[in-house]
Parts: structure tokens; sequence; C-alpha cells
């Protein structure tokens, strides 16, 4: 099966979907019609374009785009659904408001990045130097620690899954992930056979994380350092190194059907469980029309599945 590179993201009321360089967000507003609007995205290596061709290396780049597209997306749903304000602003206000919130929007996704950072790679690790006394093995700890944080995530991901709003939003996850399983398996985007689809996708941001958090387990036990100040350097040093294997395996897991691939990938399905929820049909109609702003699924599956374009 050839993969059809479309990715996505849930939103406020809402989902947005990529392909390539074009992305379109969905949203369906509180008067119940579903407004479209399609942009091309702009890397933040878009001078140096090829960065985010170059195996491994590219993982970092693209995994930092998708957070900055991902809090621009968010934000412009969120932007449908706040209190009317009163007056209108000039060309010249709404210009200085746009650089405000790009400015504010890149403060936040560096706080993000640091806060992720604090709680999933340098807390696990003073945890488990707490055993430091009872188990001398560094490497034993290390492992331990790599539990530790894969539990933390786990925690985190069970804790949002009970607020209603994040609960909406799994749900429009789920949209998203049927859509694109609807078309990478020939069967033409419909309410229908979107419904009947898995909610589950290999390629999911929610595996590339517990691969990250997986990886790091097996790259921390071969890098060590002496003094614990160093061992944290380490533990955030090497995030790029993990961010760009964890990538890769995506890539190939989102083309593959090979069994070991398959059964790799068993986990971070798993925890989809949780990411993701059974939408509604009006959820999936948001989703359609965000592919179909960006993807032509009729080409793709004449293509690869040999049927009719017009079908």
């Amino acid at each position: 099966m050839k993969s059809s590179n479309i990715g996505g993201q849930a939103v406020l009321e809402g989902i947005m979907m990529k392909h390539k360089d074009d992305y379109a967000v969905a949203i369906r507003k509180p008067d119940g019609e579903i407004l479209v609007s399609k942009e091309t995205y702009k890397s933040i290596v878009h001078r140096w374009k090829k960065l985010t061709e170059i195996p491994f290396i590219r993982g970092v780049f693209n995994f930092i785009d998708s957070m900055v597209l991902g809090m621009k997306t968010l934000t412009y749903s969120a932007s449908f659904f706040e209190e009317e304000e009163g007056e209108e602003m000039t060309e010249k206000e709404a210009e200085k408001q746009e650089k405000k919130e790009s400015l504010l929007m890149g403060v936040t996704v560096a706080f993000s990045l640091v806060l992720a950072v604090a709680i999933f790679m340098v807390l696990p690790y003073f945890l488990s130097s707490l055993l430091e006394k009872y188990i001398p093995s560094y490497g034993v700890r290390t492992v331990i620690e790599g539990f530790v944080r894969i539990g933390i995530f786990i925690l985190y991901v069970l804790l949002i899954s009970r607020m209603k709003d994040i609960q909406r939003t799994f749900m429009y996850h789920g949209a998203e992930h049927k859509c694109i399983n609807c078309i990478e398996h020939g069967l033409p985007l419909t309410v229908e056979n979107v419904r009947i689809s898995s909610r589950q996708h290999k390629r999911c941001g929610t595996s590339f994380l517990f691969l990250v958090l997986a990886i790091s387990i097996i790259m921390l036990v071969l890098v060590r350092a002496e003094t614990p100040v160093m061992r944290i350097v380490i533990r955030i040093a090497l995030l790029p190194v993990i961010a760009g294997i964890s990538y890769e395996f995506l890539k190939l897991a989102g083309r593959s059907e090979n069994g070991l691939v398959n059964l790799l990938s068993k986990p971070g399905l798993a925890i989809q469980k949780i990411t993701t929820k059974e939408p509604d049909d009006g959820m999936i109609e948001v989703a359609i029309q965000a592919v179909e702003a960006v993807f032509d699924w009729r080409g793709y599956e004449a293509e690869n599945f040999h049927t009719a374009a017009g079908h």
C-alpha cells in the first residue's frame, strides 16, 4: 500500500489536514456551518528546504513545524468561539495584532518544548536517581527511568482525556484517522465508509511521542556520563537524534506491512485508543471537507487501487 502522505490534527470543533505544503482547516461554526480555509505553510527552514528532506535530520524540523502549525491552527479555530468584541479593528490594528499573536505563538511553542523536556526527560531522571542507594547499576536505573517516563506520559493522556472539551477533540482526532484509513484502503470518501474505518493509524503523532520515549531508553543506556549535570545535558542533547530516528520509523511504518514493524507499532496504536474516540457523522463531514480541500483522493485511489477516478 502506498502512503497517501496526508497528515492532520484535531483542532477546536474541527480538523486540520495537510498534504505537501498545503493545509486546510475545516471548522464547524457555532451556527452549524462548516467553514473551510486553505493556505500554504512555509516551513521554519523554508530557505533551506533541503533540510526537511535529509533522513534523520528532517524529523527534527518536521516535528517543530508540526508544533508551530498545530498551534497556529488551534488558535485560528478558537477564534470562532471567542466572545464578540465591541469594535472592529482597522487594517493597521489587525496587522499589529497578527504580529503580536505570532510572537505569542512562538513563545508558547518554546515554553511548551521546555516544559515537555522538564516533565518527560528531566523529572524521570531525578525520580530514578533516588533509587541509586538500592540499585547501583546505572543501566538498570536508566531502564526504570524510561518506564517512569512512559508511565508519566500515559497518566497525562488519561487525565486530560477526562476533560469534556478534550473528549470532543479526541473525537475529531478519530475522524481524522478514519478519513486517512478510508482513503488508504481504497474506499470512496463517504460518511458511511469513514464510519467503518479504523480510528488508529501508524503515522499518528501519539505513536511518534511514544517512540521518542521508548527509543530514549535504548539511547540513554548506550550513551553514558559520569556526573548528574552531564547526564541531564546528554538527555537534552540526544533529543534531536531520538526524534530523527522516531520520525524515520514512523515513515517506514506508514508504508510497510512488515510483521516486525507492525509489532513495534502496537504500543503506539494502543495509546491511540485513549487519544482517539468514535466521532459522530457531523465530525466526519468536517474531516471529509478538510481532506478534499488539499488532497485528490479520487486520483490517489485510481492510481493505487485501479478504481474509477470519478467514483
